[in-house]
Formats: C-alpha cells, structure tokens, sequence
C-alpha cells in the first residue's frame, strides 16, 4: 500500500471517529480519488477492525454509543422537542387518521393534539397514549406488541400485523439519526417496525432536533421514500439542511 493510501486511511479513521463519516461519494469529493478507491480504503478498515460499515458510511468500532431510555430523552433538548411539536401540530387536520410512532419528539406533538377535534390517531407508544388520555375528541387505537422498554413503546410481529390492517394519511416518526434518505435506529426490530409503518400512510413526517441530522449513531436503518418532510428546531444550520434540501426533502424548522 502507498504510503498516501495509509495517510488517507488514517484521515478516513479520524473523520469516523469525529464526525461518523460521509458518503463514499462526499470522501471521494473530499480526497480526490475515485469512488472505488474509497471503497478499497473503506474495506480494508472493514477489514482490519477498525470501523463497521453503515447505510450511507461508516463508524468506528471503538466509538460504541449507549441507547439512552425514554427518561433520558425527555431531558434533552426540551425547548426545541416543544417548537418541533408545535410546528408539526400545523400538519394534522380535523378528519385525518394519523400514526404516531414512539419517541420524545413525537410526545411532543401528542402532547399539542390534547385538543384536536374529530381526529383518528394510531400509535405504538405508550407515553402517546398517556398524553391523549382524557382528550375525548381524539379516537386512539393502541397498537401493541412486545413491550421495547427504552423505547416506552411496542415493537415486534403482533405490532407489524396490526399495521398491515390499517392505513393512514400521515405518519409521524422519530429517529435516533436521519440523513435524506433513511432514518437510523438503535437494532433491525424498531427499523423493520418504521419501515411497515411507512408503507401504510399517504404522507410521511419525520420529527428530528438538528443534533440528529446527518448523525449515523447506530446500525439499523430504515429507507425513506422520494417525498418526505423534516421538521426540525432553528438552531439547525444552512450546512445541516443543504443535504435535505438537495435531496428534495420539504424541510420546515421550528
């Protein structure tokens, strides 16, 4: 190996250890080198154990991130949960059926439909459905499961196979990570669950603070379709949003 393919691999390890990595189309812009040889660069530290490939990059295998709990989440970035959620609450209309998947973000939304009228809304999150206890103008139909307790929320076949016998006009999403076009989770159970509930709803609405764009934390993804909206809060930056925009993603920043 030349020794300006070691240099470059080493600023390849470095990138994944800062910053999760880019594209192999964005380093091979960043290097000035073809898309295969990042490609070999990629494989050769696939190989040597030192990162693990993901959708659309790469991580370092010595960078392992913690799954935090539904707890944590709610203490995180609160102000800008609430704008997302009240941006997102002027997307649901009196008369729809939407689906509210779990998560801290969506909460937030829950949390501002207590008053909505005439509206059919089907979650698999257990604090949504505490949110929308006593708001008796909105019909919640609980879809259940195996109980994911990080996650407060119901995952797994039985969830699945409730989803397959209905449809809805929008579904709202959460995410740990999401680039434009995939959203990633923490393991393959909550992005087989995303994917199902992608496929049964006209529009699709992901809920994500900007610490969360462009991020890649885990290893599960779940593919987006070509016409998705992010909702994000205004501390995300023109940089952050540029890939979306791109990408033909409707971005609205609260």
């Amino acid at each position: 190996m030349s020794t300006s393919a070691k240099v470059r691999q080493g600023q390849i390890l470095d990138l994944a250890h800062t910053s999760g990595l880019a594209s192999v189309e964005e380093l091979s812009e960043r290097f000035g080198v073809t898309a295969s040889t990042i490609r070999r660069d990629l494989s050769k530290l696939t190989t040597e154990g030192k990162i693990a490939r993901t959708y659309g990059g790469a991580m370092p295998l010595t960078a392992a991130v913690v799954e935090s709990t539904f707890r944590q989440r709610t203490k995180e970035r609160t102000l800008a949960k609430t704008a997302i959620g009240r941006a997102a609450r002027e997307l649901v209309h009196e008369g729809q059926t939407i689906l509210l998947d779990s998560g801290s973000t969506v909460a937030s939304l829950a949390h501002e439909l207590r008053d909505a009228q005439q509206l059919t809304l089907a979650t698999t999150s257990l604090v949504v459905v505490e949110e929308l206890a006593e708001a008796e103008d909105v019909h919640v139909e609980c879809i259940g499961g195996t109980l994911r307790h990080r996650s407060a929320a119901f995952v797994g076949p039985l969830a699945e196979y409730c989803l397959e016998r209905m449809s809805f006009d929008t579904v709202f999403l959460g995410a740990d990570g999401v680039i434009p076009d995939a959203i990633c989770e923490a393991d393959l159970i909550q992005t087989r669950l995303k994917e199902k509930m992608l496929s049964r709803a006209n529009q699709v609405v992901v809920l994500a603070d900007s610490s969360k764009l462009n991020q890649r934390p885990f290893h599960a993804w779940a593919k987006l379709p070509s016409n998705w909206s992010l909702v994000t809060d205004e501390a995300a930056t023109a940089e952050q949003l540029q890939p979306f925009v791109h990408a033909g993603v409707n971005v609205i920043q609260a």
